[in-house]
C-alpha cells in the first residue's frame, strides 16, 4: 500500500493546495452571506415564504445546463475559466447593489439565475483542476478540506450577512461578496500547476456525449444515494423559514444562526473526510452521513431552540458525506480530459433533485404542516442510507491511477 502522506498538514504544505483553498475560503464567505440574504431579502419585500423559498430555487436553477456548462471546462484552461467566472460573479453582485429597489424582485431573482451558472461552471472547473494538479492518494483529504473551507464560512458568514442585512440593507451584501470574489480570482491567477487544455476530439470536445458515468458500480451507487439525500435536502431547505417564524416564533434573520449551527457540523465532517473514508470506505462513510442527515431533519420537527439547533449540527454533519464521496470518487476514475463534463454530469445528478424539490417544497410549505413534512423527509432520508450501505466501498487512495491522468 502507498505509504505517500495524507494528511491535512501535508497537503497544506502543497502551494497551489493551499491557494485553491484559500480562493474557496474567501469566494465561500461571500456565497454563504448572499445566499441566505437573498432569501431573506425576498421574504422582507414579500412577507411570502414560498417566494423566499423560490429565491434559494434560482440559485439552482442552472444546474439541468451543468453538464453543457462543465464540458467549458475541457475545452478551455481551467484556471483561467475559474479566474473568468468569479470575475463575472462579481460583476453581477455589483450590478445588483446598485440598481436593486423594493419593486425590483425580478431583478434579485435574474441576478440569482446567473450567479447560478457562474457556480456550475466554476464548480466543475475546481473539480477538474484539483483533480488534475493533486496527487490521487490526496483528494479525499483535499474535498474534505475544500468542504471544511466553504461551509466553515457558514459559522461566520451568515451572522455577519443578516448583520449587514439589517444595518445596511441587501446592497451591502452583495458588494462584500462581490469583493470576495475579486480576492478569489486573484488567488487563482498565482497558481502555478501546469493547466493544458485537454487534447481534443475533433468537433466534439465541448458537447457532453459518451457514457453517463464511467463504469463503476461505487460511483454510480454514490450518486444514487447523493440524488435522493438532496432530493430530501431540498424539501428541508424550503422548510427552512417555516421552521424559524411557525415553529420558533423568530424573524427571518434567525435563519442565520442555523446556518452557523449547520456550518459548524460542516467543519467537523470536513476535517475528518479523509480519515473517515479511508477507515469506513467510501459506501460506507456515505451511508452514515445519509443517517445523520434523517435524523437531523427529524429533530427541525420538534418544538424549541434545542431540538432544531442540535438538528441542524447533524444535517450539517451528515450532508457533505455522501457528496465528498461521490465527488472523490468522479476525481478519481474519470479521465483527464472527461473530468469537466463528467463532473457537470454529475452535478446535475445531484443538485437537480434539490433544485426541482426546493420549487416543489416551496408549494408544500404552503399548504402542509411544517412538522408533518420534516418527520417524513427524515425517515425517507434514514431510508436512503440503506443505498451506500449494500456493499463497501473503495478507500480513498486505494485506487489505481485512471488512464489519460
Amino acid at each position: 500500500m502507498p505509504t505517500t502522506p495524507r494528511t491535512a498538514r501535508h497537503l497544506l504544505r502543497d502551494r497551489d493546495a493551499s491557494l485553491i483553498l484559500g480562493a474557496v475560503l474567501v469566494s465561500g464567505f461571500g456565497s454563504s452571506a448572499t445566499a441566505l440574504v437573498a432569501g431573506v431579502w425576498v421574504k422582507e419585500l414579500t412577507a411570502s415564504d414560498s417566494l423566499a423559498a423560490l429565491a434559494a430555487a434560482a440559485l439552482w436553477s442552472a444546474v439541468p445546463a451543468a453538464p453543457w456548462l462543465g464540458a467549458l471546462a475541457d475545452r478551455f484552461p481551467r484556471r483561467h475559466l475559474l479566474v473568468a467566472t468569479d470575475l463575472a460573479a462579481a460583476a453581477l453582485l455589483l450590478l445588483l447593489a446598485a440598481t436593486a429597489a423594493p419593486g425590483r424582485l425580478w431583478l434579485i431573482l435574474t441576478v440569482l439565475v446567473l450567479y447560478g451558472v457562474c457556480g456550475t461552471v466554476h464548480d466543475a472547473a475546481g473539480t477538474a483542476l484539483a483533480a488534475t494538479a493533486l496527487d490521487p492518494r490526496l483528494l479525499g483529504t483535499f474535498n474534505g478540506l475544500r468542504l471544511t473551507a466553504n461551509e466553515g464560512m457558514k459559522l461566520l458568514a451568515p451572522l455577519t450577512g443578516a448583520a449587514l442585512f439589517t444595518w445596511y440593507g441587501g446592497p451591502a451584501v452583495a458588494l462584500l461578496d462581490a469583493l470576495t470574489f475579486l480576492c478569489a480570482a486573484t488567488l487563482y491567477t498565482l497558481l502555478r500547476a501546469p493547466d493544458p487544455v485537454p487534447e481534443p476530439r475533433p468537433g466534439r470536445r465541448h458537447r457532453p456525449r459518451g457514457p453517463l458515468l464511467p463504469p463503476s458500480p461505487t460511483l454510480r451507487t454514490l450518486v444514487t444515494a447523493g440524488a435522493s439525500t438532496m432530493l430530501l435536502a431540498g424539501v428541508n431547505g424550503a422548510s427552512l423559514y417555516a421552521v424559524v417564524d411557525a415553529g420558533l416564533g423568530r424573524a427571518p434573520s434567525w435563519a442565520g444562526v442555523l446556518y452557523a449551527v449547520q456550518g459548524a457540523g460542516s467543519v467537523a465532517t470536513g476535517l475528518t473526510a479523509g480519515t473517515m473514508m479511508r477507515r469506513l470506505g467510501e459506501r460506507g462513510f456515505a451511508a452514515g452521513g445519509c443517517a445523520l442527515f434523517g435524523l437531523g431533519v427529524a429533530a427541525r420537527a420538534l418544538p424549541g431552540d434545542a431540538p432544531v439547533l442540535a438538528g441542524s449540527l447533524l444535517i450539517g454533519a451528515g450532508l457533505p458525506c455522501v457528496l465528498i464521496a461521490a465527488l472523490t470518487a468522479v476525481q478519481r476514475e474519470t479521465p483527464a480530459d472527461r473530468l469537466g463534463v463528467t463532473a457537470g454530469r454529475v452535478h446535475t445528478l445531484l443538485y437537480a433533485p434539490n433544485a426541482v424539490a426546493l420549487v416543489a417544497g416551496a408549494g408544500l410549505v404552503a399548504v402542509t404542516d411544517h412538522r408533518v413534512l420534516l418527520a417524513a423527509t427524515g425517515a425517507a432520508a434514514l431510508g436512503c442510507a440503506v443505498v451506500p450501505a449494500r456493499g463497501r466501498g473503495v478507500r480513498s487512495g486505494e485506487a489505481e491511477e485512471v488512464p489519460g491522468r
